[in-house]
This record gives structure tokens, sequence and C-alpha cells, in this order.
């Protein structure tokens, strides 16, 4: 049988091969707006065939296929201006008008009725255990080692993989024979080494046993190998029978047009094949050269900076370590690059070949350095090993020792697999062996040092840390290396050839025929592999144990008997345990010598691979296909495990759902960044000279410790004294390691001093952009940012000159005036201005008393440089002018509410000046205190006069977010002790009852406020309840076809009648793991959300330090619906601000506009903010123009048609009471309830007439319900507490709150893990509720979670999943924003 392969001839990545063997895609239609996947995207999931979309080569060239967003499919997009709402006035004009003809932003279409559905269901087959050959029965470890055989040639391993699948029955005959195509290759190319008659027999062999017996459809990959084998090893008559027989399993109408796709065989071996099968022809061609690089690469004059001077070089703090000396190793190459020369003008080659280098050397160039350290030490005579080195030196020694032990190991490794007869060990060998193998022992020794001190560093190095960690992230970073160098060998092998076609050919085929390779390509790196947990594991274990025994530290210590220096050498590194809250836990703790060297020096990672770019970043095409050249990267950041996301977002890319994001995050990193100069020259001035300035910290702070008391004395004395010294101790650590920091930024920032660079970015999963380069990038403090400016240079123009003024005023802090006031501004204080321009550390020091100074000093370089000019408006400026929303994610609430008092205070309505949303807030809880003044409240006389914008804003910022009340509690404390350190003392009550008061007061007034916004977080948080107590219909399939197996296998009690034993009933605990339904959305650039908050089950696996408890998050674990419902709305309105931000770059792009952006902070050219701020009001105009919030609701409907979840009713309701009467009548467990609703629900949805009345006909509790319910009867909550069955807060819950209730939180780092959720009835607050333990968040709500878990006047009953209707809007217009000059400013 001859089955045509629906995938594209590239390797069918491991993991997504297994789970797509029972992964379906449930769309019910596809809007004719989709794009179709290019040809090299890899089948993802296993869709529906009449909804799986056609191959196609191109993707880009359907890229016009577009059509605007709307809630049903086929509406067509009408310009911001000419929508109408019938509630309000006509269109308003604009306030900013490009100066070119500027289209209407457009997004593309979809359908709500018909969302993207992916079922990621658990493996379906149960793991069994490993075999006596050392083979393992789960299938992710058998697919990751049966990858590794193949690459390190252990072929008959890999054979014995696929022989134990073919008997698990564990793949699917398609994919299957993929893994038997991969292994083919393998074989052949074995042969094409070693040629031999008896391997190609063996080849054939296998063909007929294991593929033909087997009844797998073989595909023309299959067909061509087997020819391949062939044509090697057989010659004469049999060679013939040979051909022939293979070629008849091709169809005979075009077996060799399916060849040549299929680009296995060689133009010799196609030609060879038609002489022989004549009946087989081969049009005729003519070999193309292979295609060369266009681009012109002669000679071009280089370019250079007009400063050719070599800056100074950066004082480094004092650290002997590793991960400042790495960072100069690995940026020497610009050593290599004359001074002033940009790499940007070099060719295009040139620069790939200098990114590729960046990216591929920093491993080598860590051995390098220690190597030479060591080596510089013994020249001089010095053993290295009782020296005091430094730590480079030794950690060349490690190396070496370290590189023994797992040259030992692999060897353990080889005669393992060759036992017959294995032991446990061998056992084990097998397993985590070839894996190990496919790196070489000097690149696993250095890496697992590297990331060990990097680990250590990050979790602080007298603390230790816990080995699942240490031993997680040694294998990541052991992976992430692999795969690095697979795909460096993979793009090192691959030649392709063009085939010409000729007329002859387009006549016989009716089309021209693609091009071809010439040869058998190598393995590529997959898009996704992972290693499972188990492997992982292993392997960081045995690495993390070689290292532990082999690394070894001097440790100096005095004999005061002998009075002279001992010197004993001693492990490095200590595995021992702790117990830590009340549990035993393994530690890796550094020897206190090493400790001592470790506390003063920055984190040791993989530097150079997270370097700024000097060239383009490849665009982004597939999910782990663009950004840097040879280092792949995701393009949507998920945590190992998370598989839905990343299933979803490979979905939505093969078929064209995110190609608007896509282009944006292009966008953004195609944006050329370079260094400033003269603000680089006076930071650097300033670090040498080791003074603390400008957020510098001094190289030696002079933090005082008090004089120690005497021991004798009073022991409260004495512990206040250690107390302070630990503070001292703290910050003078905290300062330092602030500066090594900054010492990296430095570094780097001065590599590139001379460079054209630019930042590949990449989104979280709610679509949030961020440059992947971590060190130095826009999103980084303020001396960061005064370090960057624009590659491109634009002249000023006058209204470029005017957004100049401005900027330097907005950084300045004179950012709440009008505009005008602010240009104002910068003509009042220009001899300030210029004086800091001119002597930044000499004159005034104006630009120090900025509230960001380096980023105005910055500005005012520029600006003094703008004045020089006779004409300053022709100067060519690069410096990114910035435009700040005004609390975006209220801007966003607002628009969704339609809250015309809560638009005016965010700047969405116009105004004379702007609006401060802090301010109104302080202002509503001064009223409010007046108020309970009158009435005489305690804490009114107190707190009157104290209420201040400072007081109010973090806690405004971050509740939108979903702060808790604690959390809100804690940060108006700490304004309170920092404003009024005495105030406690004063007024005679505890400063945290009365910033339990205020925070109460802050919620109220956002309430009355933001009431639209109100509304709409209380459904979301009512929606998104239903969601996660839903059981889905594929889940109802299961339960309902495991109780009648269990029925039909059940026996009834002699004498008893009715319904057989069933099952036991299942505890409250039991029926919360059904419900696994995430919350999934779709944002308005079509990317799919999926939350990823479930309750991870945890694994056992024994590793040879310790049995260790990993992490193994699965699709079939329960989502944690407390998080889930906390992090819904905050994560709702960062989908829609990073579509915002995300569309306008892609606008702004085609008008060919420099852009760059921090979330809700757009960057552009002076000249270009007027269009830009035209571009980011009409995005965010087209965005709200649709109905985001019934498309949500209509996209819930057909992502969970068909569920039904666990609903509240009130007990003493009329449809209360009949249910439970009828529940005393039949006496169901809820399990059994919900098999009967499910069972009704399928023969409501039957096409059987029959079946349709029978369902009618069936009595459960939802049916009593709705005979009787009225809208009262339905309990609508939305604490996720309430689900726990059991009679106390999970103390996790209780830890959880407090940690993220810490007032450290901004609204950039704020995600959905913050606290913070919406009950469902709202009811004004008394401050002495803040006093007993309350949960509470968004907008005036309050909750007692213990009361709600013992509130017994309600009863549980399963219903169809059905959603509330959105709440009303207001009267708001979002066109008003179109005159609003301060929307964004």
């Amino acid at each position: 049988m001859f089955v045509r392969s629906a995938v594209s001839r590239h390797n069918l990545p491991l993991r997504r091969l297994l789970l797509s063997s029972s992964a379906q895609t449930l769309s019910t239609c596809r809007s004719p707006g989709y794009l179709r996947p290019s040809a090299d995207a890899t089948r993802l999931i296993n869709t529906r065939q009449e909804l799986r979309p056609p191959r196609r080569r191109v993707f880009d060239a359907l890229s016009g296929l577009e059509r605007s967003l709307a809630t049903a499919a086929g509406a067509e997009y009408r310009p911001a201006e000419d929508i109408s709402f019938d509630q309000l006035s006509g269109a308003i004009p604009p306030a900013y008008l490009s100066p070119q003809s500027y289209p209407a932003p457009e997004l593309r279409g979809w359908d709500a009725s018909s969302p993207l559905v992916v079922e990621v269901p658990p493996i379906p087959y149960e793991k069994q255990r490993i075999n006596v050959h050392g083979v393992p029965g789960d299938p992710e470890e058998m697919l990751s080692v049966f990858d590794a055989c193949l690459r390190v040639g252990r072929l008959e391993r890999a054979g014995m993989v696929l022989k134990r699948f073919a008997q698990m029955e564990a793949l699917h005959p398609d994919h299957l024979v993929e893994l038997h195509n991969r292994f083919l290759r393998s074989r052949i190319e074995h042969i094409y080494a070693e040629p031999s008659q008896d391997k190609a027999e063996d080849v054939h062999k296998w063909f007929e046993v294991q593929i033909r017996a087997g009844d797998l459809p073989h595909t023309p990959t299959t067909v061509a190998y087997m020819l391949r084998v062939s044509l090697l090893t057989t010659r004469g008559n049999r060679l013939n029978r040979l051909l022939t027989r293979y070629m008849d399993l091709l169809p005979q109408e075009n077996a060799m047009e399916l060849l040549l796709d299929d680009e296995v065989l060689t133009d010799d071996e196609l030609a060879s094949i038609s002489r022989i099968c004549p009946e087989h022809d081969l049009p005729d061609t003519a070999i193309a050269s292979p295609e060369e690089d266009i681009e012109d690469s002669t000679s071009t004059p280089v370019r250079q900076s007009p400063s050719s001077t070599e800056p100074p070089e950066v004082k480094a703090v004092f650290q002997k370590g590793l991960g400042l000396k790495s960072l100069r190793a690995t940026l020497t190459l610009f050593s290599e690059i004359p001074i002033g020369t940009d790499i940007a003008s070099l060719p295009a080659a040139g620069r790939r070949e200098i990114q590729s280098r960046l990216e591929k050397d920093c491993v080598d160039a860590a051995v390098i350095r220690w190597r030479e350290e060591n080596a510089a030490l013994l020249s001089m005579g010095r053993n290295t090993v009782l020296s005091n080195a430094s730590l480079s030196a030794r950690l060349y020694v490690w190396q070496q020792a370290l590189e023994a032990r797992i040259v030992e190991e692999m060897t353990k490794i080889d005669v393992a697999v060759k036992q017959e007869k294995k032991n446990t060990d061998d056992v084990e060998r097998c397993l985590y062996g070839p894996i190990l193998q496919q790196s070489t022992p000097t690149r696993l020794a250095a890496v697992t040092i590297i990331s060990t001190l990097s680990s250590l560093a990050m979790f602080g190095a007298e603390k230790g840390v816990p080995l699942a960690t240490l031993v997680t992230n040694v294998a990541r970073v052991v992976e992430e290396d692999i795969n690095s160098q697979r795909a460096e060998e993979a793009n090192a092998v691959k030649r392709f050839k063009v085939l010409k076609r000729d007329a002859g050919a387009i006549i016989r085929y009716g089309k021209s025929l693609a091009p071809r390779s010439s040869e058998t390509p190598t393995d590529a790196l997959p898009e996704e592999f992972s290693w499972p947990i188990s492997i992982r594991t292993k392997v960081g274990a045995i690495l993390v144990s070689a290292l532990i025994d082999s690394a070894k530290i001097l440790v100096r210590k005095e004999n005061l008997q002998a009075d002279r220096l001992l010197t004993q050498s001693q492990p490095a590194f200590m595995h021992t345990n702790q117990i830590r809250r009340g549990k035993k836990l393994g530690i890796v703790a550094p020897n206190r010598a090493l400790v001592e060297l470790m506390m003063q020096e920055p984190r040791g990672d993989f530097l150079a691979r997270q370097l700024p770019m000097v060239c383009e970043p490849e665009p982004w095409s597939k999910f782990a296909k663009g950004g840097y050249l040879e280092f792949p990267i995701p393009v949507v950041r998920v945590k190992f495990g998370e598989r839905d996301q990343k299933v979803y977002a490979q979905a939505a890319i093969a078929r064209g759902d995110m190609s608007q994001v896509l282009k944006g995050l292009d966008v953004l990193g195609r944006t050329a960044w370079k260094i400033n100069r003269p603000v680089l020259d006076v930071m650097l001035e300033v670090w040498n000279s080791g003074k603390g300035l400008a957020d510098i910290p001094p190289l030696y702070p002079n933090i005082p410790i008090p004089p120690e008391p005497d021991s004798g004395g009073d022991p409260t004395a004495r512990n206040a004294w250690m107390k302070a010294v630990r503070f001292a101790e703290n910050q003078k650590s905290g300062l330092h390691s602030e500066r090594c920091f900054m010492n990296l930024q430095l570094e780097i920032a001065r590599a590139f001093r001379d460079q054209t660079f630019y930042f590949p970015h990449n989104i979280d999963f709610r679509g949030r952009a961020y440059p992947v380069p971590p060190y130095l990038n826009h999103m980084g403090a303020d001396h960061v940012r005064g370090l960057l400016r624009f590659a491109k240079a634009k002249s000023l123009g006058e209204d470029g000159l005017r957004w100049l003024k401005i900027h330097l005023a907005n950084v300045f802090g004179f950012d709440k005036f009008s505009l005008v006031e602010r240009e104002k501004f910068a003509q009042d204080n220009l001899e300030s201005i210029l004086d800091s321009a001119r002597n930044p550390l000499d004159g005034k020091r104006w630009w120090l008393e900025a509230e960001d100074p380096w980023q105005c000093l910055a500005a005012c370089i520029e600006f003094a440089e703008a004045l020089k000019l006779p004409d300053p408006t022709k100067f060519e400026s690069v410096l990114p002018v910035h435009q700040d929303g005004t609390c975006n994610g209220l801007q966003h609430y607002a628009a969704l509410g339609g809250d015309v008092w809560g638009a005016q205070q965010v700047n969405l309505v116009p105004g004379e000046k702007p609006a401060d949303v802090y301010s109104a807030v302080a202002d509503l809880v001064r009223e409010s205190i007046a108020q309970d003044l009158k009435g005489g409240h305690p804490f009114a006389p107190v707190l009157h006069d104290k209420i201040t914008r400072k007081v109010v804003k973090q806690t405004v910022m971050t509740n939108v977010y979903g702060v808790t009340i604690m959390g809100a509690k804690k940060q108006v404390l700490r304004q309170l002790d920092s404003l009024h350190p005495r105030l406690a003392e004063e007024s005679g009550h505890q400063t945290v009852h009365l910033a339990a008061y205020i925070a109460a007061k802050i919620f109220k007034a956002l309430s009355t406020m933001f009431g639209g916004a109100h509304e709409i977080q209380h459904w979301l948080g009512e929606t998104g309840s239903r969601v996660c107590r839903a059981v889905m219909p594929e889940q109802l399939a299961k339960l309902i076809a495991a109780e009648d197996l269990a029925s039909q296998n059940a026996v009834l009690p002699k004498g008893r009648r009715g319904r057989p034993k069933s099952a036991k009933k299942e505890s409250a605990t039991e029926i919360l793991q059904q419900f696994q339904s995430t919350l999934i959305w779709t944002t308005p650039l079509r990317m799919p959300v999926i939350q990823p908050y479930r309750t991870t089950s945890v694994r056992k696996i024994k590793t040879c330090l310790q049995d260790l408890a990993v992490s193994a998050p699965n699709s079939s674990d329960p989502v944690n619906r407390r998080k889930q419902l906390q992090g819904f709305p905050p994560n709702f309105i960062h989908s829609l601000d990073a579509s915002h931000m995300l569309l306008s770059a892609i606008e702004c792009d085609k008008l060919g506009h420099t852009f760059a952006a921090v979330h809700d902070s757009f960057w552009t050219h002076a000249s270009d903010v007027d269009s830009m701020n035209t571009v980011i009001r009409d995005t965010f105009i087209r965005i709200h123009s649709d109905d985001i919030i019934g498309r949500l609701r209509a996209e819930f409907r057909a992502r969970y048609k068909g569920s039904v979840y666990l609903a509240k009713i009130k007990r003493s309701s009329a449809s209360g009471k009949a249910i439970v009467e009828h529940r005393n009548a039949h006496k169901l467990s809820l399990r059994e309830e919900l098999i009967m609703e499910g069972r009704r629900q399928m023969l409501l949805a039957s096409s059987n007439p029959d079946e349709v009345e029978l369902g009618k006909n069936m009595v459960t509790p939802a049916t009593v319900y709705h005979e009787l319910s009225t809208e009262d009867d339905l309990i609508e909550e939305g604490e996720p507490q309430s689900l726990d069955a059991s009679s106390k807060l999970d103390e996790d819950v209780e830890d959880d709150l407090d940690k993220a209730s810490d007032g450290e939180i901004s609204e950039e780092s704020i995600d959905a893990d913050t606290e913070g959720f919406t009950p469902p009835k709202s009811r004004e607050y008394d401050s002495w509720e803040f006093f007993k333990p309350t949960k509470s968040t968004f907008f005036a709500r309050t909750f007692d979670a213990k009361a709600a878990i013992k509130h017994n006047n309600d009863i549980e009953v399963w219903l169809p999943l059905t959603f509330p209707d959105p709440p009303k809007k207001g009267n708001f217009d979002v066109r008003n924003l179109k005159k609003s000059k301060y929307f964004f400013s």
C-alpha cells in the first residue's frame, strides 16, 4: 500500500511526533482569510483532513490575504472615522495629521465562532518499564534515545527502539514510518562511509520485515532510500529487479515526479533509475550551480564613525572570576576590527560570519581563557592547585579533572551497551548514555562548570542551591549547547543545487518543479525538541556528581600553635541535606573558600549567545526559526514542560494566524542601534573614578557600622548591633552586585561602541515583546537607555525640534504639565542644558537633578549639538524620543467599559493639560476621609492631611494588574513609613492599620471612577470561574465509556436489584481532578493565549546523587483555579496592549519610521513623533472599535461548546429544594450525576430525532434547575479558594499571597502570578475588615476565604456551560482620543 506523506520531507520533530499522534484541530470551519502554511512547516498537530490547509511552498506569497478584525467572518473594515455609534455624535477630526497619506490600520479578520482549537491530550498510552536490554518504555524517553542513537551512530540500539515502538503501538503508523525513514537514512550514510553488501542486505531485510510486514504505510521517502541503497551496493540483474520492485510501489502516473519532489536521490541516481526503468521517464534537466549570494561583495569604502579614538578601558570591579573575563574573551573579535570601523559597512556575508562567531565561540572562549591563565602560572613555576591562583586558573584544573571523569563515564557507557546481562547501572547508562555522547567531554565539562557557578551566583553562593534546581539548570544548558552544535553541523553540510526545468517538463507535468538537494542533507535541528524530564534529570545529575567529585579548591587556615598557615586541598562543592519548611531538601553548597571568591564576581552565563546582533535578525518564520543565526530560540517564551502554549503557537503559525505578530517582531528586530559615544565617555569617566553618581554605585561605599557593645552588656543592644551589621553588609553586597552587573553592561557597550547592532525580540505567552539580549537593551535602567541611540539619523525639522525639547522636559521629570509648558521648560533652562552638554562633570551638573539623569544628559547633548548649526532644524538627530501612555492598563479598561469619567482621568478625552489619575484618586480618597472625619472615624483625624499622589500611585498602577488588598496595604505602608516615620508614635495607631484603611479607600475610589471596568472585570472573573470548573466534551466521552465498561464487567451482588456496583464514590478532590480546562483566548492579532497555570504533578526520579522530586507538567493536570482567575484580567489587558504595540510597529514601519517600544512607551525619531502619534491613536481606535468583550464571549461559547460545569445554587431557592428532593430519591454521587448529564448532552446533540427526544425526557439535577430557576438562584463566584473542599486555606496559597503582595511591583514586571481576582459581589469596605484574614482584589471587593469554604447555604450541580451577557458599555466614544494630545505624550 502506498500512502503519500502528509508532511514535508524534513524530519518531524520528535516530541511533536509523539504529541501529534492524538492531537486534533477541532475548528469547525476555516475563514477564507487564513493564510496557508509553508511547505517547510512540519505538521504540528493531526488536524481533521477536511480542515487541513494544503501545502504551499511560499509563505509570503499569501501575505496579502488579509481582512479587518470583525466579530463575524466576512465583515468589511471601515476606517475608524467612519464607524458610527448610535448613542454618540459623529466622528471627531484627528489632532495629529500625518504629513503623508496614511491608510487606516488593518487587522486580519477572523470568525470568533470558529476559533483555533487544538486538543493537547496527555500521552494516551501507558508507560512501560525499561527492559533488560536498556530500552526505555516511556515513549518520550524512547524518542530522545532514538534520536541520540542515530546521531552518535548506535544504529543497533536505534533499531531496538523502533521494534519496541512497534510492539507498544504507541505511535500512529504515519509517524512511525517517519522514524523508519530517518533510521534508513542513517543506515545508508554508514554504508557510504563503509560500503558493505551485508549491510545493504540488512537494510533490505529491515524494509521487508519491519515496514512491509508491519503494515506501515511507506512514503516516497522510504522508496527513495531503498532505491538509493540498491544503487550503492548492487549490480546486474539483481539491481534491475530491485529497482523495478521498488518503483512499482509508487503510483505509475507520477512516480518520477514524487522522487524529484522528495529530494533524496541525486541527478545521476535518477538518471540510472530512468535508464533501467524506462516506463518511468525523467524530464530533460540541466544542473545549475548553487545559488550565489547576489549581494555585491566587492570592496566597499569602509564607513568609520566620526570619533575614531579608542575610549578608555572600563575599570573592572575587583572580581577574580568568570563573568567579566568570559565576556572580554568573547568580545576580543571586536579588537580585530580597526577602531571606528562599523561592521554594518561590510557585505551581508561578512556581517553574518561575525555574528555566527559571536554566537558559537562562547564555550570555547571560556576554555581557552582558563587554559591560558593556567599556563601563565605554570610558566612562572607555580602549581595552580596549591598556589593562591585566580578562579579562572582553577577552573582549567577543574575542567581537566571533570573531562577525565566524563571520559571515564563514557567508557562505562560503551561497556554497558555491549553487556548481554545488564545490572541496574548498565540499564541507566543505556538510557542517558547516547544523550550524553552527543557532545564532547571538553564541552560537557566547560558547560557544567559555567552553569553550576551561574546557578550558585543566582541563588546566592552562601546559601547554596537546591540540588533539583542545579541538576535541571545544568541539563538545560547542556541541552541548549548540544542543540546549537546540531544546528551548526546541519548548516555546515547543507548544499543545495537548483535543478533547471525545461519546457518539456512544464508541458509534461503542467508545472515547474521545485529546486531540490544534490545530496542527502544531515539531520536538521527539530523545531521543538526537548529532553523528557527523566533524561534531563539523569544527565544533569551525572554531570553534577562528577563535578562534585573532581573539583578541588585550596583552603588556607591559620595554625595558632605553630604560628603558620596550613594549606589543604578540599572539595569545592558539597552535597548535603537541609530541612527547609519542614521538608528535607538536597543542597549543593560551595566550599567557604569558593564563596569568598564568588562573592566578588558577577554571574557567568552564556553571555555571547545573549549579546546584541551585528546583523539583522533572521525573520521569524516558525516557532523556533528566527532571531539568532546559530542559536535557536523560541518565538514564545514558555517554561519547560508547558506544552499547551507551544502547540497552540505552532498551530497558529503553521496556518498563518500569527503572521502579524511575527511581522511586528521582525520590525522591532530590524531597528538599528548604536552606542551614544559622548554619554559612554562621561559614564566611563565616572565609573573609573570609583565615585557614586547618577545611580552608579560607588566602588567603595561608605556604610558606617555602629561600634560593638560590651559582650557583658544588655543582650538587646547586642542583638540590635548584630542586625545593624547584617544590614550594612547586605547593603555593601547589594551595591557591589549592582556594580558588577553594570560592569558587564559597560564592557558590552564599549565593545560595540563603533558598531551598528540589533536586538532580536520574542514574546511571552500574552504576546508582550521583549528583547532577547538581557544585559544591554533599551528596556534596561536609565543608564542603559542613555547609552543607546538610533543608528539611522533624521533631520529634526520644526516639529522635531519641538519634540526634542518636550522629550528633554519629560526625562527631567517635568512631564505633568502641558506640551507648551514643557517646550518652554527647555527654553527657560537653556543655559543649564548647554552647560550640562559641555561640562557634564565639571559644570553645574544640572542634569543630575533629573528624574532620569543619563537620558537627560543624552537629550542635553543632542539639543546642544542641534543649536550649534545656523538652522537647528537641519540637524541630523539620532536620539529616540518617547511617547508614554497614561496608566495604559486603565486606558484599555476605560475603552472597554466606556467609562467617561475614567477616560478623562487617563487622557482618552482631550484636555488642555494632561490628566493625572493618581492625583484624581488621591482627591477621592481625601474626600472620603473628610466624610469619615465628620462621622467620627478614629483614623480620619490622623490621615486627612497625609494623602498625597505618592501615597496612592503604586497601588493605583498595580491594582489594574491584579494586586491583592494585602499587597496594596504593604505598598501604602511603605509610603507612610517613608513620608511619616513617626506616624504611629504620634497618632497612637499602628501604621499597618492606617495603611489598610487607605488601601480600602483607594479601591473604592477606583470602583467609582471606573464603573464600566469594574463590571468588566467582574464578568471576566465569573466567566473564567465557569471555565475552570468545566468538564470538556472529550472528558465526558471518556468518563461515559469508562462507566459503560465498568458496568459490563461489574457483578451484581446476590439478591440485589438495580444498577451494578460501579466505581467507588469519588471525593471532592477526585472531582477537582476533572477540571482541566485552561483559559484560552485569541488576541486582536490572532495569537492564541493559553494561561499555563496548572496544579503540576511531581515525579520522583532516581539519580546517582539522590532521589529527586521534580515537577512534571502535563496537559491532563487539573488547572490551578486560583491562579487562572487572578491572572485572567491582567493577562487579558496585557494581550490587548501587546497587540496595540505590535500593530503600531507594523504601521510605523510602513511609513518608514524607526520604531522601538518598552510595552506602553513608544520610541521614534523626533521628526516622526507627530506621525507616530497618529498611528498609535488609529491603532488603539481600530482595536477598540470592535466589540472585544462580545467577541471574547462568542469565542468562549464556541471553544467550550458541549461542556458542563459545576455550578452553585442557593439551597433555599425553589430549584435548590427540588434538587435536594431529587437527590434524596435517586442517591447518585456527584460523579454519577456528571455522567448522566453528559449522556443527556450527547443525546441532545445527536442528529437522530429519537435520541434527541430521549435526551429531552431525561431528568437530571440540571433539568430540575432549568424548570424552576430564577436569575437569583445561581451563585456567581470568582473566588478560587472556594474550590477547595477542605476546611482550611491552603498554606501555599497563604505563602503565595504574602509573596505577591510585596510592594516591589512595577507595571512592567507584573504578570499573571500577581495575586488578585474578582469576587462577584461588590460592597463598600469597612476598614476594620482588613484586620481579618481576607483575600481581596480589584475595585472595592473583599472576601473571607475560610468563611466561603464553610458556606453551607449552597448546593453544587452540573449545568451546561453557558456564559453571562457582557456588561453594558458606557457612553465614552473611543474616537475622542483622536483629539487628545496627552493620550500618549
